[in-house]
């Protein structure tokens, strides 16, 4: 397995972020893989593959260069750096950490992931440059126009996730971040169940970056050595498919539509701060509109440890079915 040694220090400054660039790899990922993690990714592929199949045909070194990088269980160390952690960082800032790669290094690392001799067409200077020139076709043309709705996704899972932290510590928070990881005590934390040698990172800095597409490669692990290592993991799938719901426009008249919306997102329980970031609404509005759904004993709430849940019931659910043109019960 692998594992990493780390100090009470590490752990003590590790912290949950976003990265706008890891979230566009991992929609890299997803395109390359054709493969859809839930209904709503579906939506995404069908809309997006076409032309990022055709980009590809029509740059046959930058195609080659992306199945070498993407390798069986490794995946080119330049092309997944390490975020910085900065509360709100640009996309385009992160992508120039990937265009400065020097050359020699991106061969190097592709020798890595291909398992093998690097092909002769990718000796080149240029790999770094195609490689993030792809990445921000992706980023522009399939992640941006959707990124306030991902970024309150992403915003919920770590709201989740720094709130498990702050009830359980570590071990808490790290349970089921990403398959193999766990915390295994006496300053060490598996990433994975592969047989890799530990590595000792006590003193660096370490970040947990969430990701919402789910695909083959549930996250991964990146460095930017020798200071700063982050785990990149895919959040939860319910918090994943959210904003797939669409709001049955009938209950959006019924209710108005802010309203409607918290209700369609309770069909399982969620915290006012997740509600917060999943709608991009205020936290009084939410807070109002909680209590009238409960008032209309259309919400109900239970204690989970120090947070509160909410969740509908049975008539909230018959609700939102009616407002979809669903008969009650027919799920």
């Amino acid at each position: 397995m692998g594992w990493w040694q780390v100090n009470a220090d590490t752990m003590a400054e590790g912290r949950f972020a976003l990265s706008p660039l890891a979230e566009t790899t991992a929609a890299l990922f997803a395109l390359q893989a054709g493969l859809a993690g839930h209904p709503g990714q579906r939506a995404w592929l069908d809309a997006h593959r076409p032309a990022y199949r055709k980009r590809l045909a029509a740059d046959p070194i930058t195609a080659l260069l992306l199945r070498a990088a993407l390798g069986r269980t490794w995946t080119a160390d330049f092309l997944t750096p390490a975020p910085t952690g900065e509360d709100e960082p640009s996309f385009a800032d992160e992508l120039a950490r990937i265009r400065a790669t020097p050359p020699r290094t991106a061969v190097s690392d592709l020798a890595l992931s291909a398992s093998g001799p690097v092909p002769a067409e990718l000796h080149r200077s240029d790999l770094p440059e195609r490689a993030a020139d792809l990445l921000e076709w992706v980023w522009s043309e399939t992640v941006l126009p959707s990124w306030p709705q991902r970024r309150r996704v992403l915003h919920a899972d770590i709201v989740a996730r720094t709130s498990l932290l702050t009830q359980g510590g570590w071990a808490t928070a790290l349970d089921g971040l990403r398959p193999g990881m766990r915390w295994l005590g006496d300053g060490r934390l598996r990433i994975n169940a592969l047989d890799y040698p530990p590595r000792e990172i006590s003193g660096a800095r370490l970040l947990f970056v969430p990701i919402t597409p789910l695909t083959p490669r549930q996250g991964w692990i990146a460095w930017s050595l020798p200071s700063r290592y982050a785990v990149v993991y895919a959040c939860s799938g319910v918090l994943a498919e959210a904003n797939t719901s669409p709001v049955p426009q009938a209950l959006g008249s019924l209710i108005g539509a802010g309203r409607a919306r918290v209700l369609v997102l309770l069909d399982t329980p969620k915290s006012t701060t997740q509600l917060v970031a999943l709608t991009g609404q205020g936290l009084g509005s939410v807070g109002r509109h909680l209590r009238i759904l409960r008032d209309a004993h259309l919400v109900r709430r239970r204690r989970a440890g120090r947070s509160v849940l909410y969740y509908r019931t049975t008539a909230g659910d018959a609700l939102v079915e009616a407002g979809a043109g669903q008969p009650a019960g027919s799920r």
